[in-house]
């Protein structure tokens, strides 16, 4: 049965155990619209959190038991403690109930009051007997305040090629451009791609927000030069002649127009890797391989082991023999120890991969950099990869993340990433979550949330079904953002939600209430509850990163020139006419160079705008961040390709292999690839960012451009 529109909520046996489960019956794609969801998609969420609602029977069978089960638990699995208060749960128990906490530094307490940060283990007893064991998490009250403000670069980092990479962008290039942007640009921060383990096979899927593990970063990442043992491989020939192919990959792309090739660069890395990983390692190296594989533990073992495995059998879990599907089994055992090598290679590739990473970061703030690296946390995994195969019990099973049809996409969005379970999650008091977190913030300055509202909720679709016949499952946002709050502040790091599209109502308030910073993206950014006009600057939020794109939007060079209309016509992407999308995309970008103009901000450019001449497209990109500017965001937020005119998309969504998504290095305004080394010596660039400088130097006296949007008065220079 399909969604359909909807009166009201309803209730019925079904809808009230849909709620008990946190399985929504409906939702509201706009405040004046309810839409119902298809019963056969609440049934299918409700069979994925083990529950049997086939038929009315079924239903009424296991809503007495939620009832029940409700009425005589004494307290959730995960209990959340907000800056040392007491949790209003605990509060409500019955007088006389008994506490014993054992905190994660070995105390044991009788009351929550003032416990120190961290996950602890809570025992409680009611004078009637009933009794639970649940996980207590403490939390400070707010995520760490950005320093002041701040700008920095946006950057994919496959895209970003220099005379040493081998054919895409690496770790080595990511640490010079953060020394460089750091020292040379007085840049805060770079925020790159997910750089997440991808599915092995080719070919590879290459977007990176579709992988096979979150926890463990991509070896196609490595410097290979950069590891120490590399200096020490007794082959020279075979070393030669692997550096020489690496050389024809890189011109390849820089000079004759070829795509990156990722499953290339991937083949030839691993030929390196191979010779490396044979040089015995130093007594120190070897104690800090130790360590690594120490602190990882089992959730290493698991991602190796399925490298091992996917080697064998192929990358999709499902197709291989029974036993080794199941990470714990005997089989799977038996198997790890007779490719001991090959995990021992995986694990190698996983530890110098981190050590290269936290390079980078330490790079950036001895840069003199504030935030550092921000990395990107993508919203889910590969159903067939590393993550899924060793966490199967907090999976989801025949269920697909995505988003309902909305007024962009009539259609909704299935994106082929199993969810995780709620209940399960909080069963464990979030390990899985947590361990995660506490990875990617080894490394980062801030970490990038894609799809932030799934803290909240998630659109579940089931396996099979059209993304219209699906509906939201909720999460418990208090303990997610808690977890979050607690491990960033460990790591003194922050956040930065990717809240972009349609957002539940308080969703907004709740993330800045606890210091989780916005995404505003300035076309985005219209009076919508008024005229629908380009939103002032000082209506502009503070708590959030600006940006005039994403890797997802046309460049800002597209916008003014109209490219991006063109483009998709070429590709058949268009909802209306050419002149139609044409006229449409010409009165946007009109409204916002007469808001511009208004302002003061097209320096050497006439008060006409619309694209033309490189100097007038130099000159309303600089307009574009002097706006950003004057509004009292904390963070602001350079697309490099922008910064060279470059008008091509790194991503275009609705499209597979009609464009070469992910595929793109950086390029000028005629196509040309842009190298690093040429990056640093572009008068385009420098030009561009001392807008930011001047802007920033401007107001460092006033607190770093914390307050009101408007108040700066003076446009940057």
């Amino acid at each position: 049965m399909a969604s359909r529109p909807s009166d009201g909520p309803r209730d019925t046996p079904l809808s009230r155990l849909a709620e008990l489960h946190g399985v929504a019956t409906s939702y509201s794609p706009s405040p004046d619209r309810t839409v119902a969801a298809a019963d056969g998609a609440v049934v299918a969420a409700l069979a994925a959190l083990g529950v049997d609602a086939s038929t009315p029977d079924a239903v009424g069978v296991a809503l007495a038991a939620r009832e029940s089960e409700t009425r005589e638990r004494l307290l959730s699995p995960t209990v959340v403690c907000w800056g040392g208060s007491t949790p209003a749960e605990l509060a409500a128990l019955p007088d006389g109930t008994r506490l014993r906490i054992t905190t994660e530094q070995g105390e044991t307490r009788a009351s929550a009051e003032q416990l120190p940060p961290g996950v602890h283990a809570l025992h409680a007893t009611a004078p009637d007997g009933r009794t639970a064991d649940v996980h207590l998490v403490a939390a400070p009250a707010r995520l760490p305040a950005p320093p002041g403000r701040t700008y920095g670069l946006l950057v994919q980092l496959y895209s970003l090629l220099s005379h040493r990479s081998w054919g895409m962008g690496d770790l080595g290039d990511l640490a010079e451009l953060t020394a460089w942007a750091g020292r040379a640009l007085g840049a805060g921060f770079v925020q790159v791609n997910p750089l997440h383990a991808a599915v092995l096979g080719a070919p590879t899927d290459p977007s990176p927000y579709r992988p096979s593990s979150r926890r463990f970063p991509d070896p196609v990442h490595l410097r290979v030069e950069d590891i120490p043992e590399f200096a020490y491989v007794d082959d020279p020939g075979r070393v030669r002649a692997l550096l020489e192919r690496a050389a024809r990959l890189r011109e390849s792309v820089l000079d004759k127009g070829a795509l990156i090739d990722r499953d290339a660069v991937w083949e030839l890395k691993r030929e390196a890797l191979e010779l490396v990983r044979a040089v015995p390692l130093g007594p120190g190296r070897r104690a800090a391989y130790a360590d690594f594989l120490a602190q990882e533990g089992e959730a290493l073992e698991d991602h190796v082991t399925w490298c091992a495995l996917a080697e064998v059998y192929g990358s999709e879990w499902q197709r291989w023999p029974a036993g080794l599907r199941d990470p714990r089994s005997p089989e799977t055992a038996r198997a790890r120890g007779e490719l001991m090598d090959r995990v021992d290679f995986h694990s190698r590739l996983a530890w110098l991969t981190d050590a290269q990473l936290a390079t980078a970061q330490r790079s950036a703030r001895d840069a003199g950099m504030a935030v550092g690296l921000v990395h990107d946390l993508a919203v889910g995994v590969h159903p067939g990869g590393a993550d899924a195969w060793a966490q199967q019990e907090y999976f989801a099973a025949g269920m697909s993340v995505g988003a309902p049809p909305d007024a962009f996409n009539a259609r909704g969005q299935d994106w082929g990433l199993p969810p995780w379970r709620p209940d399960r999650l909080a069963a464990s008091g979030y390990a899985p979550y947590r361990h995660l977190l506490r990875a990617l913030f080894r490394y980062a300055g801030a970490l990038r949330i894609d799809h932030v509202m799934g803290l909240f909720r998630l659109w579940w679709v089931p396996q099979g079904q059209p993304p219209t016949e699906g509906t939201y499952v909720r999460y418990d946002a208090e303990a997610m953002l808690a977890i979050l709050t607690l491990e960033a502040s460990r790591a003194g790091a922050l956040v930065i939600g990717e809240d972009l599209g349609t957002v539940e109502p308080g969703v907004r308030e709740t993330l800045q209430e606890r210091g989780v910073l916005g995404t505003s993206v300035l076309w985005f950014e219209r009076d919508w509850d008024g005229d629908g006009l380009p939103l002032p600057p000082e209506r502009w939020r503070a708590d959030c990163l600006a940006t005039a794109t994403t890797h997802d939007l046309p460049p800002t060079a597209s916008r003014f020139s109209g490219d991006h209309v063109e483009l998709r016509d070429r590709l058949g992407l268009l909802t209306g006419s050419l002149e139609e999308e044409r006229a449409a995309a010409a009165a946007e970008t009109g409204e916002w160079l007469a808001v511009f103009a208004r302002l003061g901000l097209l320096h050497g450019a006439g008060r006409g705008g619309g694209g033309g001449s490189a100097v007038l497209e130099e000159a309303e990109i600089q307009a574009v961040h002097r706006f950003l500017l004057r509004t009292p965001a904390r963070m602001i937020g350079v697309w490099l390709p922008d910064a060279v005119g470059d008008r091509r998309p790194q991503n275009l969504p609705g499209t597979w292999d009609q464009y070469p998504n992910w595929r793109l290095p950086i390029a000028d305004a005629d196509g040309r690839p842009v190298t690093l080394e040429e990056l640093a010596a572009s008068p385009r660039l420098h030009a561009l960012i001392e807008v930011l400088r001047a802007r920033v130097r401007a107001r460092a006296g006033d607190g770093g451009g914390g307050g009101g949007g408007g108040g700066g008065g003076r446009a940057a220079r």
